[in-house]
């Protein structure tokens, strides 16, 4: 099921149920093919909601085929291909928002690139703004619900181009 949501108060939304990690993996993938060279995306979602497996999608959907794993330990995987680089942040095992600039993410988030960004809140007030924020949760009746809401006008251009794609159609399975 697939809903759009009017601008509002708390910015345009779109809103998918996700059946299956397959389903997880193709809205990645179609999020992947809105994607400008330039975007910050919140990842939000508890242990276990489908951030890394929605990001794996992303990735494939870019063409990346190596070998996708959450940042918890290492902080950033940074993903690079001819015509992005992605790199995925996990803020989780944080106990300080100064973590953040102390281990010079700042710059990461300087020029070109797609920067995802799981547990955000753990860094703030110092990341830099967003253009797009994800929420993933469980859903009662099984599977995943997906949230988008854009933050920014670049957000607001992806979050239509990806509305436009799953809106023609239920998403596809990923690249493998």
């Amino acid at each position: 099921m697939f809903e759009v949501h009017p601008r509002n108060d708390s910015g345009p939304s779109a809103r998918l149920h996700l059946p299956d990690e397959d389903a997880t993996l193709a809205a990645g993938a179609r999020l992947a093919t809105a994607l400008p060279p330039r975007l910050t995306i919140l990842l939000r979602g508890d242990l276990g909601a489908g951030k890394t497996t929605l990001t794996r999608g992303l990735l494939r959907g870019l063409g990346f085929t190596g070998r996708v794993k959450s940042p918890t330990y290492t902080l950033v995987e940074p993903y690079k291909d001819s015509r992005i680089s992605v790199y995925h942040f996990d803020f989780y095992r944080f106990t300080h928002a100064e973590e953040f600039l102390e281990a010079g993410l700042d710059e990461y988030f300087e020029g070109d690139g797609v920067r995802l960004v799981e547990w955000p809140d753990r860094a703030h007030p110092y990341l830099p703004a967003a253009d797009l924020e994800v929420l993933l949760h469980v859903a009662p009746s099984g599977g995943r619900e997906l949230s988008l809401r854009a933050l920014s006008p670049e957000g607001q251009t992806c979050l239509n181009d990806f509305i436009a794609h799953t809106a023609t159609r239920p998403p596809a399975s990923p690249p493998s």
